[in-house]
């Protein structure tokens, strides 16, 4: 599918990072659909190993100043507890992972990584309805089992990959049918991460009406995005220091203004790809938060019950 090359790239920069070894990479690479010249080729291309990054000493975005993180909780720590599910799909019975608060403000889709639904992931939905809204991540491996049923961690890649657009789109709107079963009557949105932020512009680009709020951290745009007929606010996350998702951050920043859709471009100061994530090596504790508090800021101002007194007027934000 479309996305195999972005897969691809993820598994280099986890290899250049110091995050898995050559010979693993080879072996993922292999899981892509590579033959072993051409994945001995590819690594020969890039940099080698040079550690995970160090945690950027900056304390700013573009929104203002980052707000103040115990390193030792991420931000949005602990949550609301959450407990696995199961819902229809439209190709059978889906996993997810639900997190519900007393009275939700709103509902909210989560999506994962290349890695599946992990604990990371699940900690993100809990983080979201500590914040007041419902909370789905779905397992886009559900038809595999899910995710914890396939033990080898490096061939998720190549299943995500091997998956069709339709199968993936489709399975994130009947996570939204499942939202929209338990929190009947509030606002949508969606956020995800690398993949699962490729995989929630992909779901704008297929047209989902039903979206209020849209969160796409650090995912690559479609090639020729279309977001005609969405109704989403888009706060788009991204990272000073991740050049190949950045590639395709024009063309959706055009599609967005050409759909007429309130939305930001957020960049992130000497971060990298995958900052977000505080289980992994390129986590980056500051910029975390200051993503953290903007996440907040844009779920409560989108997803928040209706005030015609204070609803803003489409287009890009000020602060874009």
């Amino acid at each position: 599918m479309a996305f195999t090359g972005y897969l691809t790239t993820e598994v280099v920069e986890d290899w250049e990072d110091g995050l898995i070894s050559r010979r693993e990479a080879l072996r993922r690479l292999a899981l892509l659909g590579m033959s072993a010249s051409a994945a001995t080729a590819f690594l020969a291309a890039h940099a080698g190993p040079a550690g995970a990054q160090t945690p950027s000493a900056s304390s700013s975005t573009d929104a203002g100043a980052s707000p103040a993180l115990d390193p030792a909780l991420p931000p949005g720590m602990p949550g609301i507890p959450g407990v696995p599910i199961t819902f229809p799909g439209p190709r059978g019975e889906l996993q997810g992972h639900l997190a519900t608060p007393d009275v939700p403000g709103g509902a909210v889709l989560v999506v994962h990584e290349n890695r599946g639904l992990t604990p990371h992931i699940r900690s993100v939905a809990e983080r979201i309805a500590g914040l007041g809204y419902t909370a789905l991540a779905v397992d886009l491996l559900s038809e595999e089992g899910g995710t914890a049923a396939i033990a080898d961690e490096g061939a998720v890649s190549g299943i995500l990959s091997g998956a069709t657009p339709e199968r993936l789109v489709g399975d994130m709107q009947a996570a939204l049918d499942e939202l929209e079963r338990r929190a009947p009557g509030v606002r949508l949105g969606a956020i995800g991460f690398c993949f699962g932020g490729a995989m929630v512009w992909s779901l704008l680009h297929s047209g989902e009406p039903r979206l209020a709020a849209a969160i796409p951290f650090y995912g690559p745009g479609p090639e020729t995005p279309d977001f005609t007929g969405d109704a989403a606010a888009v706060l788009g996350v991204y990272a000073e220091n991740d050049d190949r998702v950045n590639a395709s951050q024009q063309r959706v920043r055009e599609a967005l203004e050409a759909a007429g859709l309130t939305h930001r471009i957020a960049v992130y100061p000497g971060a990298g790809h995958a900052f977000f994530n505080d289980t992994g090596g390129r986590y980056d504790p500051v910029q975390a938060a200051a993503a953290w508090a903007d996440v907040s800021d844009w779920f409560a101002m989108y997803l928040a019950p209706a005030d015609p007194s204070t609803s803003p007027s489409p287009g890009a934000s000020p602060s874009d």
